[in-house]
């Protein structure tokens, strides 16, 4: 039942926004710089930041790595919280470079599990942001969760208000075919819903989704 549901959700917002694109960037570290400086800033904040970046010829592990902390905070500066960030991108890097002899192409054959471990014991990395490193830049069968999937979900009474990460990820995991493809798109399209109608006050006319069951009341402020 689960599985028929979130696959009707799916057709439904991929009929009406089609393909989106996602994660933009050019390189494998540059959609791992972007996940990274995406925690709470929007994404047209981040493209000034890694415009930045290229423009200082430092988008790559071995020339980021390499900058002073007040060099690269000021090269984020766009993306907010840079001094935060900054620290975050350095840690990155030197777990990178201490334990992978700063190689991207040595994470490869690591087992994902043991990778998403290794990532959220790096300081400032997240479950959302590690899950978006493993999907959009490993292409592994990870499930990304954000608030908007969470508020889409309760609201269509597919989980209950204050399920945490994990459970979030679950229903996805375990009900979904292990699709890289499909769960990129799938969480693409459900930012899209909750950026354009499933709004914390929702906005249901016009809404892809507005004619299944949901309550567009609950998580509402």
């Amino acid at each position: 039942m689960i599985r028929e549901q979130l696959l009707e959700i799916y057709k439904l917002l991929f009929k009406r926004f089609g393909p989106q694109h996602w994660w933009p960037g050019q390189t494998r570290f540059e959609i791992i710089i972007g996940a990274i400086l995406t925690q709470n800033t929007n994404w047209g904040n981040v493209k000034k930041a890694i415009a930045n970046l290229k423009t200082a010829k430092r988008m790559t592990p071995e020339a980021l790595h390499k900058l002073k902390h007040e060099q690269l905070a000021e090269l984020i500066h766009p993306a907010g919280y840079f001094n935060i960030k900054a620290r975050r991108l350095k840690s990155f890097l030197d777990w990178l470079f201490e334990n992978y002899d700063g190689k991207l192409s040595n994470l490869e054959k690591i087992d994902t599990g043991r990778l998403r471990e290794e990532l959220l014991a790096v300081k400032g990395i997240g479950p959302e942001t590690a899950d978006s490193i493993l999907l959009y830049a490993f292409e592994r069968p990870v499930f990304v969760i954000d608030a908007y999937t969470a508020r889409v979900l309760c609201r269509h009474h597919l989980i209950e208000l204050g399920a945490d990460y994990s459970q979030l990820q679950d229903l996805f995991q375990s009900n979904l075919p292990q699709d890289v493809k499909l769960f990129n798109e799938y969480h693409a399209l459900l930012v899209r819903t909750g950026k354009d109608f499933c709004k914390p006050t929702a906005k249901c006319p016009g809404c892809p989704l507005e004619k299944l069951p949901h309550d567009p009341t609950i998580g509402q402020v």
